[in-house]
Protein backbone atom coordinates (compact mmCIF):
# COMPACT_ATOMS: atom_id res chain seq x y z
CA UNK A 1 0.00 0.00 0.00
CA UNK A 2 1.32 3.39 -1.40
CA UNK A 3 2.28 5.65 2.06
CA UNK A 4 -0.15 8.38 -0.07
CA UNK A 5 -2.88 6.04 0.53
CA UNK A 6 -3.44 7.21 3.83
CA UNK A 7 -6.72 8.58 4.74
CA UNK A 8 -5.44 12.21 5.76
CA UNK A 9 -4.19 12.31 2.01
CA UNK A 10 -7.96 12.23 0.51
CA UNK A 11 -10.40 12.83 3.48
CA UNK A 12 -10.58 16.84 4.46
CA UNK A 13 -12.27 16.15 7.90
CA UNK A 14 -9.23 13.25 8.58
CA UNK A 15 -7.07 15.57 7.18
CA UNK A 16 -8.02 18.33 10.26
CA UNK A 17 -8.22 14.57 12.91
CA UNK A 18 -4.34 14.21 11.71
CA UNK A 19 -3.38 17.97 12.16
CA UNK A 20 -5.35 18.80 15.09
CA UNK A 21 -2.88 15.47 16.42
CA UNK A 22 0.35 17.07 15.71
CA UNK A 23 -0.56 20.68 16.51
CA UNK A 24 -2.31 20.14 19.51
CA UNK A 25 -0.51 16.89 20.86
CA UNK A 26 -0.78 18.89 24.49
CA UNK A 27 -4.06 19.81 24.54
CA UNK A 28 -6.53 21.97 22.44
CA UNK A 29 -4.86 25.79 22.92
CA UNK A 30 -7.35 28.93 21.55
CA UNK A 31 -5.23 30.96 19.50
CA UNK A 32 -7.12 33.87 19.98
CA UNK A 33 -6.59 33.76 23.72
CA UNK A 34 -4.12 31.73 24.21
CA UNK A 35 -6.18 29.14 26.85
CA UNK A 36 -4.75 25.68 26.92
CA UNK A 37 -7.09 23.01 27.61
CA UNK A 38 -10.14 25.53 28.23
CA UNK A 39 -13.29 25.16 26.95
CA UNK A 40 -13.77 23.82 23.31
CA UNK A 41 -17.09 23.25 21.25
CA UNK A 42 -17.22 21.01 18.04
CA UNK A 43 -19.28 22.99 15.28
CA UNK A 44 -20.04 19.85 13.33
CA UNK A 45 -22.05 20.40 10.18
CA UNK A 46 -21.17 24.53 9.79
CA UNK A 47 -20.93 25.60 5.78
CA UNK A 48 -19.15 28.39 4.64
CA UNK A 49 -21.39 30.93 2.44
CA UNK A 50 -23.14 29.94 -0.77
CA UNK A 51 -21.02 30.46 -3.94
CA UNK A 52 -21.65 29.55 -7.33
CA UNK A 53 -19.14 26.88 -7.38
CA UNK A 54 -20.89 25.41 -3.87
CA UNK A 55 -24.19 26.31 -3.66
CA UNK A 56 -24.66 25.04 -0.41
CA UNK A 57 -21.67 26.14 0.89
CA UNK A 58 -18.55 24.08 2.02
CA UNK A 59 -18.50 21.64 5.27
CA UNK A 60 -15.99 23.84 7.63
CA UNK A 61 -14.35 20.90 9.16
CA UNK A 62 -12.57 21.07 12.12
CA UNK A 63 -14.07 24.53 13.62
CA UNK A 64 -14.47 24.52 17.07
CA UNK A 65 -15.17 27.71 19.47
CA UNK A 66 -13.56 28.87 22.65
CA UNK A 67 -15.88 28.70 25.83
CA UNK A 68 -13.69 31.45 26.91
CA UNK A 69 -13.19 34.03 24.28
CA UNK A 70 -16.08 32.99 22.25
CA UNK A 71 -14.38 33.13 19.50
CA UNK A 72 -14.16 30.42 16.58
CA UNK A 73 -10.57 28.82 14.73
CA UNK A 74 -9.52 25.38 13.48
CA UNK A 75 -5.93 23.74 13.61
CA UNK A 76 -5.07 26.45 10.84
CA UNK A 77 -4.98 29.01 12.51
CA UNK A 78 -1.70 30.99 13.43
CA UNK A 79 0.22 28.25 11.21
CA UNK A 80 1.76 28.72 7.63
CA UNK A 81 -1.84 26.78 6.59
CA UNK A 82 -3.95 29.39 7.71
CA UNK A 83 -6.07 31.48 5.31
CA UNK A 84 -4.85 28.77 2.43
CA UNK A 85 -7.66 27.86 -0.02
CA UNK A 86 -6.37 24.38 -1.02
CA UNK A 87 -7.75 22.07 0.46
CA UNK A 88 -5.87 20.18 3.72
CA UNK A 89 -5.62 16.90 2.28
CA UNK A 90 -3.78 18.82 -0.89
CA UNK A 91 -1.21 20.76 1.38
CA UNK A 92 -0.63 17.56 3.79
CA UNK A 93 0.56 15.37 0.11
CA UNK A 94 2.66 18.39 -0.81
CA UNK A 95 4.32 18.15 2.63
CA UNK A 96 4.95 14.66 2.36
CA UNK A 97 5.91 15.28 -1.20
CA UNK A 98 8.57 17.81 -0.37
CA UNK A 99 9.91 16.12 2.16
CA UNK A 100 10.28 12.69 0.83
CA UNK A 101 12.37 14.48 -1.85
CA UNK A 102 15.58 14.32 -1.35
CA UNK A 103 16.58 16.81 -4.43
CA UNK A 104 13.47 18.67 -3.85
CA UNK A 105 10.62 18.71 -6.20
CA UNK A 106 9.59 21.92 -7.99
CA UNK A 107 6.50 23.89 -8.32
CA UNK A 108 5.82 22.92 -11.48
CA UNK A 109 5.88 19.16 -10.66
CA UNK A 110 3.55 20.34 -7.58
CA UNK A 111 1.43 21.68 -10.03
CA UNK A 112 0.87 18.85 -12.00
CA UNK A 113 0.32 15.98 -9.31
CA UNK A 114 -1.46 18.30 -6.86
CA UNK A 115 -3.66 19.57 -10.37
CA UNK A 116 -3.76 22.89 -8.82
CA UNK A 117 -2.48 26.43 -10.46
CA UNK A 118 1.38 26.93 -10.28
CA UNK A 119 1.27 29.97 -8.58
CA UNK A 120 -0.82 27.98 -5.72
CA UNK A 121 1.72 25.28 -5.67
CA UNK A 122 4.38 27.89 -5.56
CA UNK A 123 3.06 29.64 -2.76
CA UNK A 124 2.45 26.48 -0.92
CA UNK A 125 5.97 25.20 -0.99
CA UNK A 126 7.01 28.46 0.25
CA UNK A 127 4.58 27.89 3.01
CA UNK A 128 6.18 24.10 3.74
CA UNK A 129 9.93 25.81 3.68
CA UNK A 130 8.92 28.34 6.01
CA UNK A 131 7.79 25.51 8.20
CA UNK A 132 11.07 23.27 7.90
CA UNK A 133 12.80 26.88 9.12
CA UNK A 134 14.31 26.85 12.69
CA UNK A 135 14.70 29.87 14.45
CA UNK A 136 15.41 28.63 17.62
CA UNK A 137 18.73 29.31 19.92
CA UNK A 138 20.51 26.60 19.09
CA UNK A 139 23.19 24.48 21.50
CA UNK A 140 26.43 25.16 19.86
CA UNK A 141 28.07 22.06 18.03
CA UNK A 142 31.30 20.12 19.26
CA UNK A 143 30.70 20.70 22.83
CA UNK A 144 31.98 17.33 23.91
CA UNK A 145 34.79 18.07 21.95
CA UNK A 146 33.39 16.72 18.93
CA UNK A 147 34.46 17.24 15.03
CA UNK A 148 32.60 19.73 13.14
CA UNK A 149 32.83 20.54 9.69
CA UNK A 150 32.76 24.25 7.97
CA UNK A 151 32.75 24.84 4.38
CA UNK A 152 31.33 27.38 1.97
CA UNK A 153 29.72 27.16 -1.91
CA UNK A 154 28.54 29.23 -4.15
CA UNK A 155 25.17 28.90 -6.41
CA UNK A 156 23.50 30.98 -8.53
CA UNK A 157 24.00 34.54 -9.92
CA UNK A 158 23.52 37.51 -7.51
CA UNK A 159 20.84 40.06 -9.25
CA UNK A 160 22.14 42.81 -11.22
CA UNK A 161 26.00 41.36 -11.06
CA UNK A 162 27.79 40.54 -14.61
CA UNK A 163 29.48 37.71 -14.87
CA UNK A 164 33.54 37.74 -13.96
CA UNK A 165 35.95 35.39 -12.75
CA UNK A 166 35.95 34.44 -9.20
CA UNK A 167 32.98 34.39 -7.31
CA UNK A 168 31.56 37.69 -6.67
CA UNK A 169 29.04 37.74 -9.14
CA UNK A 170 27.22 33.93 -7.41
CA UNK A 171 25.60 33.95 -4.04
CA UNK A 172 27.81 32.37 -1.08
CA UNK A 173 26.61 29.55 1.26
CA UNK A 174 28.11 28.88 4.70
CA UNK A 175 27.27 25.00 6.28
CA UNK A 176 28.52 23.50 9.85
CA UNK A 177 28.20 19.70 10.17
CA UNK A 178 28.61 18.35 13.54
CA UNK A 179 29.82 14.98 12.62
CA UNK A 180 28.63 13.43 16.06
CA UNK A 181 25.14 14.17 16.19
CA UNK A 182 24.45 14.42 12.47
CA UNK A 183 22.89 18.05 12.41
CA UNK A 184 24.14 20.66 9.89
CA UNK A 185 23.18 24.16 9.79
CA UNK A 186 23.02 26.51 6.87
CA UNK A 187 23.88 30.26 6.29
CA UNK A 188 23.21 32.59 3.24
CA UNK A 189 25.92 34.89 3.84
CA UNK A 190 26.83 38.07 2.02
CA UNK A 191 30.27 37.03 0.57
CA UNK A 192 32.62 34.48 1.87
CA UNK A 193 34.65 36.25 4.06
CA UNK A 194 36.00 36.14 7.56
CA UNK A 195 33.93 39.41 8.57
CA UNK A 196 31.09 37.27 7.43
CA UNK A 197 31.71 34.18 8.75
CA UNK A 198 33.74 34.37 11.79
CA UNK A 199 30.38 35.73 13.70
CA UNK A 200 28.34 32.50 12.60
CA UNK A 201 31.38 30.17 13.50
CA UNK A 202 31.58 32.04 16.96
CA UNK A 203 27.96 31.46 17.62
CA UNK A 204 27.28 28.30 16.28
CA UNK A 205 30.68 26.11 17.21
CA UNK A 206 32.22 25.15 21.45
CA UNK A 207 35.50 26.31 21.67
CA UNK A 208 35.96 22.58 22.71
CA UNK A 209 35.50 21.03 19.37
CA UNK A 210 37.60 20.00 16.51
CA UNK A 211 37.57 22.69 13.70
CA UNK A 212 37.59 21.42 10.45
CA UNK A 213 38.30 23.38 7.06
CA UNK A 214 40.09 23.53 3.93
CA UNK A 215 42.75 25.68 3.38
CA UNK A 216 41.00 29.12 2.87
CA UNK A 217 43.23 31.59 4.83
CA UNK A 218 39.56 32.96 6.62
CA UNK A 219 39.60 29.99 8.86
CA UNK A 220 43.63 30.27 10.13
CA UNK A 221 42.97 32.72 12.92
CA UNK A 222 39.57 32.06 14.30
CA UNK A 223 41.24 28.47 14.07
CA UNK A 224 43.17 29.42 17.08
CA UNK A 225 40.15 29.53 19.16
CA UNK A 226 39.06 26.18 18.66
CA UNK A 227 40.80 23.19 21.12
CA UNK A 228 42.38 21.74 17.25
CA UNK A 229 41.94 23.58 13.96
CA UNK A 230 42.45 20.33 11.18
CA UNK A 231 42.67 21.62 7.46
CA UNK A 232 43.11 19.64 4.23
CA UNK A 233 44.28 21.61 1.35
CA UNK A 234 42.29 21.18 -1.35
CA UNK A 235 44.04 22.46 -4.24
CA UNK A 236 46.60 20.18 -4.02
CA UNK A 237 43.87 17.05 -4.24
CA UNK A 238 44.19 16.41 -0.30
CA UNK A 239 41.26 15.68 0.83
CA UNK A 240 41.78 13.20 3.76
CA UNK A 241 44.69 13.63 6.30
CA UNK A 242 47.33 10.88 5.44
CA UNK A 243 48.45 11.02 9.10
CA UNK A 244 44.97 11.73 10.88
CA UNK A 245 42.18 10.63 8.36
CA UNK A 246 39.61 12.45 10.95
CA UNK A 247 40.39 15.12 9.35
CA UNK A 248 38.82 15.85 6.52
CA UNK A 249 35.44 18.50 5.16
CA UNK A 250 34.25 15.11 3.50
CA UNK A 251 30.76 15.35 5.33
CA UNK A 252 29.70 18.84 4.37
CA UNK A 253 30.69 18.27 0.77
CA UNK A 254 28.52 15.43 0.60
CA UNK A 255 25.39 17.69 2.21
CA UNK A 256 26.70 20.41 -0.44
CA UNK A 257 26.24 17.92 -3.37
CA UNK A 258 23.26 17.14 -2.33
CA UNK A 259 21.70 21.22 -2.21
CA UNK A 260 23.49 21.52 -5.75
CA UNK A 261 22.08 18.66 -7.61
CA UNK A 262 18.77 19.94 -6.41
CA UNK A 263 19.31 23.53 -6.74
CA UNK A 264 20.48 22.90 -10.33
CA UNK A 265 18.36 19.92 -11.31
CA UNK A 266 15.31 20.70 -9.67
CA UNK A 267 14.79 24.52 -9.12
CA UNK A 268 17.18 25.87 -11.44
CA UNK A 269 16.33 29.05 -10.35
CA UNK A 270 16.67 30.61 -7.00
CA UNK A 271 16.75 34.39 -6.29
CA UNK A 272 18.65 35.81 -3.92
CA UNK A 273 15.37 36.79 -1.37
CA UNK A 274 14.28 33.11 -1.49
CA UNK A 275 17.47 31.30 -1.10
CA UNK A 276 17.39 31.33 2.77
CA UNK A 277 14.10 29.40 2.42
CA UNK A 278 15.57 26.70 0.39
CA UNK A 279 18.53 26.43 2.75
CA UNK A 280 15.74 25.61 5.15
CA UNK A 281 14.73 22.81 3.41
CA UNK A 282 17.93 21.28 2.46
CA UNK A 283 18.86 21.65 6.28
CA UNK A 284 15.78 20.02 7.39
CA UNK A 285 15.81 17.12 5.18
CA UNK A 286 19.73 16.47 6.14
CA UNK A 287 18.51 16.50 9.48
CA UNK A 288 15.78 14.44 9.44
CA UNK A 289 17.28 11.78 7.03
CA UNK A 290 17.39 7.90 7.71
CA UNK A 291 20.83 8.09 8.84
CA UNK A 292 19.57 9.47 11.55
CA UNK A 293 16.70 7.51 12.54
CA UNK A 294 13.85 9.53 10.59
CA UNK A 295 11.86 7.75 8.32
CA UNK A 296 9.19 9.30 5.40
CA UNK A 297 6.60 9.41 7.24
CA UNK A 298 8.01 10.95 10.72
CA UNK A 299 10.16 13.55 8.53
CA UNK A 300 6.51 14.80 7.55
CA UNK A 301 5.47 14.68 10.95
CA UNK A 302 8.13 16.93 11.81
CA UNK A 303 7.31 19.64 9.54
CA UNK A 304 4.34 19.97 10.69
CA UNK A 305 4.85 20.38 13.75
CA UNK A 306 6.79 23.06 12.79
CA UNK A 307 4.02 25.03 11.14
CA UNK A 308 2.99 27.07 14.26
CA UNK A 309 3.54 30.89 14.61
CA UNK A 310 5.35 30.99 10.98
CA UNK A 311 2.51 32.39 9.17
CA UNK A 312 3.73 33.61 5.52
CA UNK A 313 1.22 35.87 3.67
CA UNK A 314 1.49 36.10 -0.23
CA UNK A 315 1.62 39.78 -0.19
CA UNK A 316 5.16 39.29 1.89
CA UNK A 317 6.90 35.73 0.56
CA UNK A 318 10.33 37.50 -0.55
CA UNK A 319 10.69 38.70 3.06
CA UNK A 320 13.31 37.15 5.03
CA UNK A 321 12.04 37.38 8.26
Amino acid sequence: MSVLSSPHFHDEAKAFEYLESIVWADGVVCPHCGVVGGRVYDLSGVRSKASAKNPEGKVRHGLKKCGECRKQFTAKVGTVFEHARLPLTKMLQAVHLIVSSKKGISAHQLSRVLEVQYKSAWFLAHRIREAMRSGDLATPFGGNGGAVEVDETYIGFKKGRAMQKGTGHKMAVLALVDRDSGQSRWFHIDNARAVDIHPIVRANISREARFMTDEARMYSRIGKEFAEHGTTVHAAFNYVDLNDRTIHTNTVEGAFSIFKRGMRGVYQHCAEHHLHRYLAEFEFRYNNRIANGVDDRQRAVNAVQGISGERLTYARPDANA
